[in-house]
């Protein structure tokens, strides 16, 4: 019972990972399809070239919340001794949320790139990290104008900065599978900056 009750929640929460906001966002406040528009992606930056701004900004919270809201949930049943849950599982529930999002139920499994879902995700798990990372993103977007290049620093840096600072085994396969998502579902962008095709910041 309690493993049925386990996997519900991994299902649960993918279910929720998969929600588009950006899509729902984008169609209902301009009436696009966003999976029509700019680079078909359904995340925020590509919102913000298709409906602004403050559409953009809305719907990266959203993303972020997606992963943030189900950790913080198990995290404090954990805390408040409700429930106890294998050491591994809150990282099953973050992974599931990412999943979601980058290949959501409703969008026949296509969806975001999981930057902001992944921070969202970690950022109650080993907060440090995921602050360096934002950290280093930024300043390479800042550097270059390439959103995509900083979001792939940032998947680098996940790993590298748990195992330099914490040099946990849980936290740092996890950070590690983190930034293989990431990077895999950047692979057209890579291209695209290999051969200076990509967009740069807008």
């Amino acid at each position: 019972m309690k493993t049925a009750f386990e996997v519900l929640l991994i299902v649960l929460t993918y279910i929720l990972g998969s929600i588009p906001f950006g899509y729902i966002f984008t169609r209902k406040f301009t009436g696009i399809n966003i999976r029509e528009q700019g680079s078909g992606n359904i995340g925020s930056t590509n919102v913000k070239r298709v409906a602004g701004s403050k559409v953009a900004l809305i719907t990266q919270l959203c993303d972020m919340l997606k992963g943030l809201l189900p950790v913080g949930a198990i995290l404090s049943l954990q805390y408040c001794n409700f429930y106890t849950y294998p050491d591994t599982y809150v990282y099953m529930i973050a992974l599931a949320a990412i999943l979601g999002h980058n290949f959501s139920i409703f969008l026949k499994f296509k969806g975001g790139k999981g930057v902001n879902t992944t921070l969202g995700a970690s950022i109650l798990l080993s907060p440090i990290p995921v602050l360096v990372a934002v950290l280093v993103y930024f300043l390479v977007k800042w550097k270059t104008k390439y959103v995509s290049l900083g979001s792939i620093c940032l998947s680098v840096t996940l790993p590298v900065s748990e195992f330099l600072i914490h040099k946990s085994s849980y936290q740092f396969w996890y950070f590690l599978l983190c930034a293989t998502l990431i990077i895999l579902m950047h692979l057209p962008n890579i291209v695209r900056l290999i051969n200076g095709y990509e967009n740069k910041t807008i």
